[in-house]
């Protein structure tokens, strides 16, 4: 399968013009996960102490983690909502019809939703960073920038699954969010997984999300629930299913 990457190239700048023209989208996507951050994180500070907490690790810290997880999963799933766009108008029939094969015009897709997914995941932790959120340090910010870049591949790909088999934006972003929240929640985001009743740590074992927050954890805060190998090995497996169904699906659209 022959990549064209100049193809790719003006996929991905396409999306990057589309996202850095939409103020509103930047500004949106940044203020609810520092909400949570904030409230949540000096709200519950001092009154909430977890015993699989380290005492040196403030709730804050553990929490931060899990906040940019968040904005990764909704930033990135919401992305396919561009190839819907595309459809309404126009754009994706003209680049369907090109002689570029089907998977580059995913990578391209892929590439700008993860960018921009990859950027809101550094602002917040910049910001978290300024507000008092305590990090092991430049190795440890540098493999969060790699759990990052596979969770943005892995659900970037999954909100093109969606869209291929979709028509209407409206139900998309109903769908989606109907997916999003409950994998979020049951990532392990806001508490150590062994707070959970038994039959629920199964349902976030089974949960992607919750290997990509322990991973970041890991990375920026020292603290794991599995081993980063684990949590690697499953974010690379499930990043790869992704793009080959997504690949899959996305080759059957047919535009009018």
């Amino acid at each position: 399968m022959k990549l064209h990457f100049n193809a790719i190239y003006i996929i991905w700048l396409r999306e990057m013009t589309r996202f850095f023209r939409a103020k509103s989208r930047v500004i949106g996507s940044l203020a609810m996960p520092l909400f949570f951050l904030v409230i949540l994180g000096f709200g519950f500070n001092a009154s909430i102490r977890f015993s699989d907490i380290p005492p040196e690790i403030d709730y804050i810290d553990f929490l931060a983690p899990g906040i940019i997880g968040m904005a990764l999963l909704f930033d990135s799933i919401s992305s396919g909502l561009t190839v819907l766009m595309d459809k309404q108008f126009g754009f994706l029939k003209e680049i369907m019809v090109a002689p570029v094969d089907r998977f580059s015009i995913v990578i391209g897709k892929t590439a700008g939703g993860v960018t921009t997914a990859l950027i809101q995941g550094i602002l917040i932790l910049l910001i978290s960073l300024v507000i008092g959120v305590k990090i092991t340090g430049v190795v440890g910010f540098l493999s969060a920038i790699v759990f990052m870049i596979l969770i943005s591949v892995s659900f970037v790909c999954l909100g093109l699954i969606f869209a291929s088999k979709m028509e209407d934006m409206h139900g998309f972003q109903l769908i989606t969010r109907l997916f999003a929240f409950p994998v979020f929640l049951l990532s392990g985001a806001f508490f150590p997984l062994d707070n959970l009743p038994v039959w629920l740590q199964y349902l976030t074992y089974m949960n992607p999300l919750t290997y990509g927050v322990d991973g970041l954890r890991h990375s920026l805060i020292g603290i794991t629930q599995f081993s980063v190998t684990l949590d690697l090995l499953v974010l690379v497996c499930f990043s790869t299913l992704m793009i080959i169904l997504s690949t899959y699906l996305f080759s059957g659209i047919e535009v009018d």
